[in-house]
């Protein structure tokens, strides 16, 4: 375990010395709050609720899955992982006393470490810029849930990203699997918009898969709103974790028999 603890150190030392990434990581998340306080100040203009929602509950809406949403850093293994195998560097990583999957899960806590302050700071000052209020979840309960959801979440996008970027050891090129997975992401997980939005039939089929359970319940169980889906969402993001865990362990052993360790 210290191994991993002293990997992290030396990340979250790393982004220190790298602000600017951080610096493009918070306008992001900036961004994407104005463009939403904007065209949803426009809807909202002529009426009062949507889906549940008021202009104040779609803003916070907003605030915290974008927060919660720029925790996960994850992508940024996964094409490390590829350059490293199509360069011939990923020799190095399968003969630490490591396991890998281990070293690059810390190697991206160090990184969302620092990216947790920031954001957070960045959060709470865009509430005060916005006047947005806030109101969280009055549920000890539900708080606890949340932050258990957002955790097994995290822990599933590092094992998605993990197993396209072991990929590379059979294909030549992991982008196009990249790009289908950000963008199914993006709208699934209600980064783009809440899905309270879309029909139940939907949401029927979304409560099956793990990124409902990744951005969008956790940040409504922060608002105080579907707690009675809590339990059930960590059970899925579980079950979706194990699920991963066994498969990234069976396709690493049949895939590395593919590397040669020099290049391609």
């Amino acid at each position: 375990m210290k191994k991993y603890i002293e990997t992290i150190k030396i990340m979250f030392k790393s982004q220190m010395a790298y602000r600017f990434d951080i610096f493009i990581s918070m306008v992001f998340s900036v961004s994407k709050i104005i463009l939403a306080y904007v065209l949803w100040g426009a809807i909202f203009s002529t009426k009062d609720e949507v889906a549940g929602f008021t202009f104040n509950g779609m803003i916070s809406y907003y605030i915290i899955s974008s927060f919660i949403a720029q925790l996960n850093q994850s992508s940024s293994a996964g094409w490390q992982i590829s350059a490293e195998i199509r360069q011939g560097l990923f020799s190095k990583y399968m003969v630490r006393p490591m396991n890998i999957f281990g070293y690059f899960t810390a190697h991206t806590a160090g990184t969302v470490l620092l990216l947790l302050i920031f954001n957070l700071a960045a959060a709470v000052l865009w509430t005060f810029l916005f006047g947005v209020k806030i109101t969280l979840a009055g549920s000890f309960y539900d708080i606890l849930l949340s932050v258990v959801l957002i955790l097994l979440g995290l822990l599933f996008m590092m094992q998605l990203n993990y197993y396209i970027g072991i990929l590379a050891f059979k294909f030549l090129d992991i982008g196009p699997f990249m790009m289908i997975k950000d963008n199914i992401i993006e709208f699934v997980a209600g980064s783009f918009i809440p899905l309270a939005l879309l029909s139940d039939k939907i949401l029927l089929v979304m409560r099956f898969l793990p990124f409902y359970y990744v951005s969008y319940l956790p940040t409504m169980l922060l608002l105080g709103r579907n707690g009675q889906e809590a339990l059930t969402g960590v059970l899925v993001l579980a079950g979706w974790n194990i699920f991963f865990a066994v498969l990234n362990t069976i396709s690493f052993r049949k895939l590395k028999y593919r590397y040669d360790g020099v290049g391609i």
